[in-house]
Parts: structure tokens; C-alpha cells; sequence
């Protein structure tokens, strides 16, 4: 009876506004819900008929200091989250994160009593472009949050809370679809990540990100896989495009291929289906690897597909983040040995049943996802794009040849590890 109740809630609470989707979460302790509200405990675990619960790990308990999930199912589409942090019961410090570790709010720190809201936009899709077609997506993504049928937050931090969760459906924001490879995706476990993921933590809620990049492909490949397709379907005019690919098509050898044929060719189907929904498309360098030479400076290793992405961007009139002249930058500022900070550059046994030690030179850690997320903003500032008026008020501004000291970032791992690393290179 009791469930029937709550589930009666969520169906009323759907029919707000028109037709708009409202739905509203207690997570306080007192036995009876505010009005309009679905009361959680502990034992609301997420199932698929119930539509909502505590997901992936154990539920809070309110004592235990350990990071927590919660699920609910909803259609593809944006969403104003409100998560309104902190407990009259004790003091807390929450990291709020959504998806595949998207980054929305870190570090909140709350008093004793005080509850604090912290309001973004978010994305949430699923693999279906229609009721006879799929997005191919890999093996390995099966299990991302970012292509399930639900939305999921993530509540972390020295001492995760939430008291209260309100979830509206908004139509009326931009959306920017990030495309990419392994250097933009949400990589969901550590300690591997991607400026894709960290850059929404800079932005309010007037804007939303839809990250589809994923790791291992080209231009090409993310278009034959249905990727483009899919996010074709959730575009509309206003809506902006990132595109940033190089590192996995400079591989691809054969007639037709290379940075001015095959890779120009494919740009340019983003371009066009792009500006045929009235989206604004923006094109990025690749990111460089952390491949130094003799005398400390960065090597370049993408052949001539940045050349070939400015030559475009110039051609078509498109707005540019050259992301490889900045993270050059970046890393000749950081040092050949301190630049291994901002990789996946682990000793044996530093995460569960890492028997060897990690050196990757392509892939960055969160730290180094941080600054790249930075250096991106700075390009859309250099490149004169209206939704940097959407920045956060606490966004100081970026120097690539004055990086943040990785002391002064604090990351509170999620619960899952992966020590395999991703596609591409």
C-alpha cells in the first residue's frame, strides 16, 4: 500500500505544467514527506518497476561517510536538477556528480543545519534513435550510465548528503553535444577521465552538456556507429556542436584516407547536419600526448590533422578551440616528470588488484581532465562564443602556462576502478 502511495505521487507529480515532468525527493529522516514530495529511505532500493531508489551501492545510512547513488527512470531529454545538500543533523562535504561521473558541484562544505542547493542542467540519454534502430555501441559501454534507461546521480565526497532532490524537465536551454574520442568521453571508473566530463562543473544551469564522445573513435567510425544520428535527434536550432577528433583517424591508412580526405569529408558531415538543425558547429584540435623531446618540448605526433582542422574551421567560417596549441602549452609549463601528474601515471598498487604500474601518455586522470576542461573554456572565450556568459561565477579564468598545482585539487574517488585502458591512443 504504501508503495501504490508513492507511485501514485510520482504519476501526479508528472502531470505538472502541462504535461511538463516534476519530480520530487525527501531524503530527510522524519517519517512523513513534504508535501508534493516521495519520501526515500534506506530501503528504496532502484528497481525498473518502481522507477527510482538507491542504486550500484549501499544505500546511506547517515553515519558512514561513503559515496552513494540514486536512479530514476526517465525519457531522453534535459533536466534542471536541484539537489539541495547538507543535514540538520551533522556537517557535510558533498561532491555531486551525474551520469558517467559528469562533474556538477565539488567540495560543498555544510554546516551543522545548513542545507545548500546546488542547481545544474543534465542530460540523460539512451542507445534508441528509433523504434527500429540503435546506436552500436561497444562491449564495453554496455555498462555506462550514459546509455542506460535512467538517470543517475552521484553523491560524494569527505561526508556525502542530501536532503531534498528535485528533478524538472526543461526544454528551453541550449544543449552542446560534445563528440570525440577517449580524451573527451565520460570515462565512468577510475582513475581515468576526459575534459568532456569536467567542464559542466564551470557552467550553470541556464546550459546543458550532452557528451556522446566515446573512446577509440574517428570521425568516421562515430558517424557509421549511429552516434551522430542519435544526437541529430535530440538537436535543435540554438544548440551548439563540439567536434573533436585526430588521434584514432591519423591511424586509419588506405586509399581516400588521411587528415584532407576521408577525415575532411566526415568534418564536414558533422558541419552540414549540424547547420541543417540551425546548431552552431565548433570545431577543436586534437589534444596533444605527453611526448617530449630532448630539450623538454612537446613532440607533434597528430601529423597534419590539426592543420586540417584549422584549415576547415577557416574554410567554413566555424568557430575554433585549438586545443592542441594550448595543451603544448600545458605541458612544456608542467615539466617533462610533473606533466605525469595530469596522465594515468599510477605506481603498482595504487588501486585495487593493480599488480602493475600505469603509464599511459594520452589519457588523463581527473587533475589533468580539470585543466584541459580549462583550456577548453579559454578557447571558447578566445573564439567569441555566447554561452560563456553561462559560466559560473567562481570560474577565475585559465592560463595554460600557469597550471593549477595539483595540490590545490581535491577528487574523491568513485567506487569503481578500472585498470584497463581505454581505446584508442
Amino acid at each position: 500500500m504504501k508503495q501504490f502511495v508513492k507511485l501514485m505521487i510520482l504519476g501526479l507529480s508528472l502531470a505538472v505544467s502541462a504535461g511538463a515532468q516534476n519530480y520530487k525527493f525527501d531524503f530527510t529522516s522524519g517519517k512523513k514527506a513534504k508535501d508534493g514530495y516521495v519520501k526515500v529511505t534506506p530501503d528504496d532500493r532502484y528497481d525498473e518497476a518502481k522507477g527510482y531508489g538507491y542504486d550500484l551501492t549501499a544505500s546511506p545510512d547517515g553515519k558512514s561517510k561513503v559515496p552513494f547513488f540514486f536512479s530514476i527512470t526517465v525519457p531522453d531529454g534535459n533536466y534542471r536538477i536541484t539537489a539541495v545538500v547538507g543535514s540538520k543533523r551533522s556537517a557535510g562535504e558533498t561532491t555531486v556528480r551525474g551520469e558517467s561521473r559528469r562533474l556538477f558541484f565539488e567540495n560543498v562544505k555544510t554546516r551543522k543545519g545548513e542545507l545548500l542547493p546546488c542547481t545544474f542542467t543534465i542530460n540523460k540519454r539512451d542507445k534508441h534513435i528509433s523504434e527500429k534502430e540503435d546506436v552500436r555501441i561497444k562491449l564495453r559501454e554496455r555498462s555506462k550510465l550514459n546509455w542506460d534507461d535512467k538517470l543517475t546521480l552521484e553523491f560524494n565526497g569527505d561526508a556525502p548528503q542530501v536532503s531534498e532532490l528535485i528533478i524538472d524537465r526543461v526544454e528551453d536551454v541550449p544543449t552542446v553535444f560534445l563528440c570525440g574520442n577517449s580524451t573527451v568521453v565520460d570515462q565512468d571508473n577510475e582513475p581515468w577521465a576526459s575534459w568532456g566530463q569536467m567542464v559542466t562543473r564551470f557552467f550553470t544551469d541556464s546550459i546543458c552538456f550532452a557528451n556522446y564522445a566515446e573512446s577509440g573513435e574517428s570521425a568516421n567510425t562515430f558517424i557509421s556507429a549511429g552516434r551522430l544520428k542519435k544526437a541529430l535527434t535530440q538537436m535543435k536550432p540554438g544548440d551548439y556542436i563540439f567536434m573533436e577528433f585526430g588521434h584514432n583517424d591519423q591511424k586509419q591508412k588506405g586509399p581516400g584516407k588521411g587528415a584532407f580526405y576521408s577525415f575532411m569529408t566526415s568534418l564536414k558531415t558533422f558541419v552540414d547536419e549540424a547547420r541543417a538543425r540551425g546548431a552552431q558547429p565548433i570545431l577543436v584540435t586534437p589534444t596533444q600526448r605527453r611526448s617530449f623531446d630532448e630539450n623538454g618540448k612537446i613532440k607533434d605526433t597528430h601529423l597534419d590533422f590539426p592543420d586540417a582542422v584549422r584549415w576547415l574551421a577557416e574554410k567554413e567560417n566555424i568557430p575554433l578551440v585549438d586545443l592542441h596549441a594550448m595543451t603544448r602549452i600545458l605541458y612544456e609549463a608542467m615539466g617533462v616528470e610533473e606533466s605525469k601528474q595530469a596522465f594515468v601515471h599510477y605506481p603498482a598498487n595504487t588501486y585495487p588488484q593493480q599488480t602493475k604500474p600505469l603509464a599511459d601518455n594520452t589519457h588523463f586522470n581527473p587533475y589533468g581532465a580539470y585543466q584541459i576542461a580549462k583550456c577548453v573554456i579559454e578557447g571558447m572565450k578566445k573564439a567569441g562564443l555566447p554561452i560563456v556568459k553561462f559560466l559560473r561565477a567562481d570560474y577565475e579564468g585559465y592560463n595554460p602556462a600557469q597550471p593549477d598545482v595539483l595540490e590545490s585539487f581535491k577528487w574523491n574517488d568513485s567506487p569503481f576502478t578500472e585498470l584497463e585502458k581505454p581505446d584508442g591512443n
